[in-house]
């Protein structure tokens, strides 16, 4: 049985969908990852959102010994540089972009979209949402790292609203290169709200609160 291109789960309510979350998962994982997630969320009365948890393609890894998994990119090296497939990263964030005008046309406002990401997906959402053409909700970081720092600034208009998790005992993505990414998008002029949790490459309760907070303040 082929494999859909991404988990679609509809407001909870069976209303129609007001707004949009896309959540893209880490290495070697798949959209399901994140699907135990949405029930725990306090999202606040008339937020009908729609979550999309798109799947990652299967590519061989160089890091791990060239084995065929769920990847967004190719990962050359995993020192603090992190040298990767720039050409993929570039892809996978086109391919997210496009499903995100796809949610655009079918009526969802772009400042109602939010785009969420762990570990390489985070890599992928901070691609997909700072190179976009139209104003979003937010774009949440988790456990990830900014791949590529040549990124545009937040120009004239309304800064995009960011949010970067880090456990500070990740042995996967250390926190300091999770800090360094935040870094480097305030000194483009970002405001980035950096937060971190005593836990390894995961999520943690309390990390899931403030999750709901954030997208209840760029949603409700």
């Amino acid at each position: 049985m082929t494999q859909q291109s991404e988990l679609i789960i509809e407001p909870l309510s069976g209303r129609p969908a007001n707004a949009c979350v896309f959540i893209l998962h880490g290495l070697g994982a798949d959209g399901y990852d994140f699907e135990p997630l949405v029930p725990q969320l306090d999202l606040p009365a008339g937020a009908e959102v729609r979550f999309i948890m798109p799947h990652a393609p299967r590519l061989a890894v160089s890091v791990n010994n060239g084995m065929t998994m769920p990847a967004w990119y190719d990962i050359l090296s995993v020192d603090l540089g992190r040298e990767l497939d720039t050409g993929q990263l570039a892809s996978s964030a086109e391919r997210i972009q496009r499903l995100m005008r796809d949610q655009i046309e079918a009526g969802i406002d772009s400042r109602r979209i939010v785009v969420a990401g762990f570990s390489q997906g985070g890599a992928v959402a901070y691609q997909a949402a700072l190179t976009f053409d139209q104003p979003l909700a937010g774009l949440l970081a988790m456990s990830t790292y900014l791949a590529d720092p040549d990124v545009p600034g937040p120009g004239d208009g309304a800064a995009l609203p960011i949010e970067a998790h880090h456990g500070t005992a990740d042995p996967v993505v250390p926190e300091s290169l999770g800090r360094q990414g935040v870094e480097a998008l305030r000194a483009l002029g970002y405001a980035v709200e950096y937060r971190t949790y005593d836990m390894a490459h995961a999520l943690c309760p309390e990390q899931i609160g403030d999750i709901s907070r954030f997208l209840g303040a760029r949603l409700g």
